[in-house]
């Protein structure tokens, strides 16, 4: 994959996680190399190997797994990576950013990189109105983070409000600008 851009595309357990899998899609299809690390809260909506056929690569999940080989791999994820994309990122994984905590290994490959990273939003209209979560993008987008706002739809409640993840191209807009 050498001369490939390399993206590193974090998911987190959103009802939305379907929607990454036309992300990995896409990017590869772009010619991007795109990896992606997945949260353990994650695994519980879609399993890992999903992710590896879509993108021809290893699928990163735990912080304590064994590593392949003898790299620390939330550091060579970080180095590796030209950009980091989390696509559906939940309020919990917003607030960890936020509050600088590294609990897993999305959380330090974020605290690790030198690339840009951009978060994409995705929950119920009232976990994103609120005023913690409100706090928490105004601080990460005070430090440079980017995120692409969610959109109105149907959300897993059943009722209409502002919490879907953002359409894919307007991702996939906001990832070629951030590159």
């Amino acid at each position: 994959m050498a001369g490939k851009i390399n993206i590193i595309l974090g998911v987190t357990a959103s009802i939305a996680i379907y929607k990454a899998c036309e992300v990995v899609r896409r990017l590869g299809g772009q010619g991007f190399g795109v990896t992606v690390v997945m949260t353990a809260e994650a695994e519980e909506l879609i399993k890992p190997i999903v992710f590896q056929s879509l993108s021809g690569n290893k699928v990163y999940r735990g912080l304590f797994n064994e590593p392949h080989g003898w790299e620390v791999e939330h550091i060579s994820l970080a180095q590796k990576a030209d950009l980091v994309l989390i696509a559906p990122a939940t309020a919990n994984i917003i607030a960890k950013i936020a509050g600088g905590i590294c609990d897993d290994l999305l959380t330090c490959v974020v605290c690790a990189t030198k690339a840009a990273v951009v978060i994409c939003p995705a929950m119920n209209e009232n976990m994103y109105q609120n005023k913690i979560t409100q706090g928490n993008i105004k601080k990460l987008k005070s430090l440079g983070y980017k995120f692409v706002e969610p959109i109105r739809g149907m959300l897993v409640c059943g009722k209409v409000g502002r919490g879907c993840l953002a359409d894919i191209e307007t991702i996939l807009k906001e990832v070629k600008k951030n590159l």
